[in-house]
């Protein structure tokens, strides 16, 4: 059933309880045409895509827990396209470009909002680094602007400009195109129009292993639920990935790391964008309930823990109440973190492997949300048809062995 206002009329007479199951929760069947191991954003765009432009509907997400309870139901949900080089910009900008209409195409309102995203500098450093951003952005006809001090402010108010904090702001790089979006409503839109295309989404189902056959190739996995076979595994796992891949033999580039969050009571509407600011590692943007949801750096350690310590959101909040004053009394509700995985140049992975039929897209860090359309997108191109569309040619595994590095640490905004 599509979502109209015809149907919501229609439904309000029976108490909205006509409407039906989101998505189907089917038992596996013996084999599929594409297996995507983790039910994540970028897992459930890749299924829709693969069946919606390729025509592959013969495809299962599995999920080890529940649809969405990764990291795509723990981060900040904060789009963007701001990257330093070509390759980023080129991908992220598609995905910036899919995020426009991605209700529309979804029939499901994901809640997208481009209320701008402002980067602040704090140092004479900052400014170069944030200025040579703009200008690359330009050059590739992505919009990004340098704003001053005193423009920063009247973009949004609550910010302190003056030059007796630890950290005076000197300027700011905006980009308006930017903003937010309900990170449940896209794990739910993409899983609800992949199901109508005949895509499986099998939850709490874990993968145990990866089966390969006498050549090598992969010919399906087992899981908790029996095992399954497909000639073609895409593995989308997040802070998981190395743990997956490594049931394939590979080792990964890549280093798990805590990534914490926390959300603030209910306020009146008072912050008008996203603000972000990777020296003293803290972001913070108003949800449509009102909430400030504030992000911090990731931890310095390695680890597969969803906690975290203490001292990163408190170094955040003493940032945050510094830039922010009216804040200072308002009361924080709660935490979390997610499992953020990490490659050596900051920028993921998206390729084909050195094992056939397998396929990997990890190593996003923390700028996994901002990419979810454009990802999926690319990602079930790269697996229909065997070869990597044009937007994610170069971020190969390959690229670590041959020295064709694409470092986005700077670009992050996140320390990690």
């Amino acid at each position: 059933m599509r979502f109209s206002f015809a149907s919501l009329l229609r439904n309000a007479f029976s108490a909205h309880t006509g409407w039906p199951e989101q998505w189907r929760s089917p038992e596996p069947k013996a084999a599929y045409d594409v297996i995507i191991v983790g039910a994540g954003g970028h897992g459930l765009a890749t299924a829709y895509y693969l069946a919606a432009e390729h025509g592959i509907t013969n495809v299962a997400v599995v999920e080890r827990g529940w649809l969405g309870g990764g990291n795509t139901g723990r981060n900040t949900t904060i789009i963007r396209s701001n990257y330093l080089w070509e390759e980023s910009e080129a991908l992220y900008d598609h995905a910036l470009d899919l995020w426009q209409d991605l209700s529309q195409v979804l029939n499901y309102n994901v809640m997208y909002s481009p209320r701008g995203v402002m980067m602040l500098a704090h140092t004479v450093h900052d400014v170069q680094v944030s200025k040579r951003h703009v200008h690359a952005n330009r050059l590739a006809g992505i919009q990004n602007e340098w704003l001053s001090p005193e423009e920063a402010k009247a973009f949004c108010p609550p910010l302190n400009i003056s030059r007796d904090i630890r950290y005076p702001v000197m300027g700011a790089a905006l980009q308006r195109k930017g903003g937010v979006a309900r990170h449940d409503a896209v794990a739910w839109g993409y899983a609800r129009a992949a199901s109508a295309l005949g895509v499986d989404i099998i939850q709490n189902c874990e993968v145990t292993a990866i089966r390969r056959g006498p050549d090598g190739a992969v010919t399906g996995i087992e899981t908790t639920k029996g095992p399954i076979g497909a000639k073609k595994i895409g593995v989308v796992a997040a802070g998981h990935t190395s743990v997956v891949m490594g049931m394939a033999g590979l080792r990964m580039p890549l280093e798990s790391y805590p990534l914490q969050a926390l959300v603030s009571e209910p306020l009146k509407p008072v912050f008008p964008c996203v603000v972000m600011s990777n020296t003293i590692h803290a972001y913070i943007s108003q949800s449509d309930k009102g909430d400030l949801v504030i992000g911090a750096g990731t931890d310095q350690y390695v680890s597969y823990s969803q906690t975290g310590g203490l001292h990163i959101t408190t170094h955040t909040l003493d940032a945050i109440c510094e830039l922010f004053p009216m804040f200072r009394r308002v009361r924080m509700l709660r935490n979390w973190g997610g499992i953020v995985d990490v490659t050596p140049d900051r920028s993921p992975i998206l390729a084909k492997t050195p094992v056939k039929g397998l396929f990997v897209n990890c190593g996003w860090g923390t700028g996994g949300f901002k990419a979810t359309p454009g990802s999926g997108h690319v990602f079930a191109h790269t697996i229909a048809r065997d070869e990597p569309h044009p937007k994610n040619a170069p971020f190969t595994l390959e690229r670590f062995r041959d020295g064709r590095l694409i470092d986005e640490a700077a670009a992050a905004a996140v320390a990690h």
